[in-house]
């Protein structure tokens, strides 16, 4: 099997599930011939949390990216920070917050320069970074802004990304995302809906190759509106969006009502449904596949996947964490790569 470039895996929150999670991944791949990855994390930190546990996983200091293959069957390699990782888990420290952005700016400037196939990031936890002085509204958005390029008017703007959530099954993608449900019908407008399946029909394509993905778009209201009756999101938003974007060539299909889009005769029928706020999205694909989905960005230059759960202070360190997710992310992250999805 051919293999890309390594992935490179982002720390996270070094008091969370982050650090767990990576070397029981490596434990479970480190023998598969088509993947490889390497963690930013700062390794005496990383030693420490195998040692509580008494695991038997060795660690290899890389200082290129391309120096990862070479160990990867026999240790988890490791490129150093360096700002040190001093979180005991559970316990969260805005003291690491250095540690955490430095992981997530070193991998976005690797994938920029072509020197890794795709970046996985551990989950964080943005209240702490507040706590620092972060000032990006998520993980997502910190991603695009070290994405920002110069336009013609010399003006920085960050790619338009998007929220895709993965798994073999049902894949989803919230129209709007983390802002209050009471917000969502005024935040809900055409032009998002269009900017939105625009992306996805893009990277469905480029990322997926997929050649003519089918979009279906999910109502806002019961029954998607009945006619106007219960609500008029649909007449006077969502089904001109859809118009709109089948003008440009693009298959998408619906208002459908949300409670009848998700059951397994529906999904055979879609490659991706837009939803129209956060819960409407993840309710369903955490319930098909809670341990298995990959949270995928679109829209950015590189590609990025990350577990589809949080930090997990509490388990942290308790030798329960699961690295399902991690490990499903990975995998897509490495068949995207080399054009195998």
């Amino acid at each position: 099997m051919t293999r890309a470039a390594p992935i490179a895996l982002t720390l996270g929150d070094p008091a969370g599930i982050g650090p767990e999670i990576a070397w029981r991944a490596w434990r479970i791949l480190h023998h598969d011939p088509g993947l490889c990855f390497f963690m930013l994390a700062d390794p005496q930190h990383l030693a420490r949390s195998i040692e509580a546990q008494a695991a038997d996983i060795p660690l290899a200091t890389i200082n290129r990216a391309d120096e990862a293959a070479a160990v990867f069957a026999r240790a988890l390699p490791v490129m150093s920070l360096q700002n040190p990782a001093q979180a005991a888990p559970g316990k969260p420290d805005p003291a690491n917050a250095a540690a955490v952005i430095e992981s997530i700016e070193r991998a976005v400037s690797l994938a920029r320069a072509g020197e890794v196939s795709c970046v996985a990031t551990n989950p964080i936890a943005k209240h702490v970074l507040y706590e620092a002085g972060f000032r990006h509204p998520g993980h997502t958005e910190f991603l695009a802004a070290l994405c920002a390029d110069a336009g013609a008017d010399g003006a920085t703007k960050p790619p338009r990304s998007v929220m895709m959530l993965w798994s073999e099954g049902l894949a989803v993608v919230p129209v709007t995302v983390h802002i209050p449900l009471a917000e969502v019908p005024t935040q809900l407008t055409r032009d998002l809906i269009v900017e939105t399946g625009r992306i996805v029909d893009r990277d469905l394509r480029r990322r997926f190759r997929i050649d003519a993905p089918r979009l279906a778009i999910a109502g806002l209201n019961p029954h998607a509106g009945e006619n106007g009756t219960m609500g008029r999101e649909e007449v006077d938003v969502i089904a001109p969006a859809i118009a709109q974007l089948q003008g440009e060539g693009i298959d998408a299909r619906g208002p459908y009502p949300g409670d009848t889009l998700f059951h397994a005769r529906a999904r055979a029928g879609f490659d991706a449904a837009l939803c129209m706020y956060h819960d409407q999205a993840l309710i369903p694909i955490k319930t098909i596949a809670f341990d298995e989905a990959v949270n995928v960005t679109l829209g950015l230059p590189f590609l990025r996947v990350s577990p589809d759960h949080g930090t997990a202070f509490d388990i942290a360190g308790k030798g329960v964490a699961r690295p399902d997710s991690l490990i499903a992310s990975l995998r897509l992250g490495a068949r995207l790569a080399t054009g195998k999805a």
